[in-house]
């Protein structure tokens, strides 16, 4: 008998775990990042398209191995982002993805972060790789999901080499 608690997904979470939107490799992305590590179960990458001149997100999808948290807040945020300008994009937080996800367990509130993690490595791969400059909105410093993913990733890492993964 298993002594596992079923977690308590709202229903749009569960809807985007099993219908996810935006899923799959993008060929033609103008860029790419990912976030997370398949060590410690969760990973997210995101694929942009971007229309150069305005900096408009056409077109977004994702990749994720993870949980069913995983996989509905990269959908979602792949929804979100959709037709906004890479600023409005950025601007973003677990918090927001999480709201329109209907809640996520407080133990899968990472996966909200990690989504937005990822994307905010996106968008500044992209000034640092295509446009070579640094807009004056986007920060130097790491925001909190962007050091979330670091921790993540870090943690993966000590994981695989204690247990020789």
């Amino acid at each position: 008998m298993s002594s596992r608690i079923p977690l308590p997904y709202a229903p749009r979470v569960l809807e985007l775990f099993q219908n996810p939107q935006n899923l799959g490799r993008m060929e033609n992305a103008t860029i790419t990042s990912s976030a997370g590590s398949p060590a410690c179960g969760d990973m997210i990458a995101f694929y942009l398209l971007i229309d150069e001149k305005s900096e408009v997100i056409t077109k977004s999808s994702f990749e994720s191995y993870g949980c069913a948290s995983n996989i509905a807040a990269a959908s979602q945020l792949t929804i979100m982002i959709e037709n906004k300008t890479l600023e409005e994009a950025w601007d973003f937080t677990w918090a927001d993805v999480s709201e329109a996800l209907g809640g996520l367990p407080s133990v899968k509130t990472h996966c909200g972060s990690l989504a937005v993690g990822a994307l905010r490595r996106a968008i500044r791969a992209y000034y640092k790789e295509i446009k070579n400059s640094k807009p004056e909105w986007l920060p130097t410093d790491l925001s909190k999901d962007e050091k979330h993913a670091l921790e993540e990733e870090a943690l993966a890492d000590k994981l695989k080499k204690k247990y020789k993964l």
